[in-house]
């Protein structure tokens, strides 16, 4: 028995999410049924981030273990021949027996992109979101380096009461436009349900002048989710990059 590690990388448009559900299709439930079928044995991924219904990755994260006699790192390339075209493995690797992609120190990197112009892009609706207002990036850039560091974001995330500790890192928020587009691209070692679109919701607020980047400190004190701006749609969201520490698995 080994222990294969999967960088997974998935349009999430047309997938009820990651998490497997009893009544749609998921990235998690088309990863088990296409493995299951190589490797001739029931397979169950176990997922390093259960991205939400339309969120997109380039570097999600999956292990499983298999008795097969396939070398771990060519997996990767016999699953991509039976998968939607809208799910690709980046790579397959083998990892100790212990290796648990959401129990090890990581640094994750999400992105979120806002077409900003007068009227949407139909080419960009699945991948952005559209905001018409003008926003100020540099306004944005400054409340964001107020959630930089380590803090509690009781204010920044949906509630889940089996989630009693709500203190996360955030490495870096960087707020960048290229013409129309712009993104906002955030690190940190872990993030909090609907964590990032509400970062982004709450961004959205700063840069329209609906709300000062000076009032962040204040929300963040606050604890209370309804200081906080809206949760952004989930279609500009793309997981970037799961990195695995040094003292993790890799």
């Amino acid at each position: 028995m080994k222990r294969v590690k999967l960088t997974v990388a998935y349009d999430g448009t047309n997938y009820c999410g990651w998490q497997v559900q009893p009544n749609g299709v998921t990235i998690e439930s088309e990863l088990n049924r296409h493995l299951s079928e190589l490797l001739g044995e029931e397979i169950r991924v176990i997922g390093a981030s259960r991205t939400d219904a339309g969120v997109h990755a380039r570097g999600n994260v999956a292990v499983f273990d298999t008795s097969s006699r396939i070398p771990a790192e060519k997996i990767s390339y016999a699953l991509n021949t039976r998968l939607p075209e809208d799910i690709r493995i980046q790579e397959s690797c083998e990892v100790p027996s212990d290796f648990h992609p959401r129990f090890c120190h990581t640094e994750k990197t999400y992105e979120y992109r806002i077409c900003n112009r007068r009227f949407p892009d139909p080419c960009a609706r699945l991948y952005s979101l559209f905001y018409y207002w003008d926003l100020d990036v540099d306004r944005m850039q400054r409340a964001a380096d107020y959630l930089v560091g380590t803090h509690d974001f009781t204010s920044f995330c949906t509630n889940k009461p089996e989630v009693t500790d709500r203190v996360r890192t955030i490495y870096s928020i960087d707020v960048v436009r290229d013409g129309e587009m712009i993104t906002i691209r955030v690190r940190g070692n872990g993030f909090l349900y609907n964590m990032v679109r509400i970062i982004v919701g709450t961004l959205l607020r700063v840069g329209s002048k609906m709300m000062e980047p000076e009032e962040i400190p204040e929300i963040l004190a606050a604890r209370d989710r309804s200081r906080a701006g809206d949760t952004a749609r989930p279609q500009g969201l793309t997981l970037v990059q799961i990195r695995y520490l040094p003292d993790a698995a890799s």
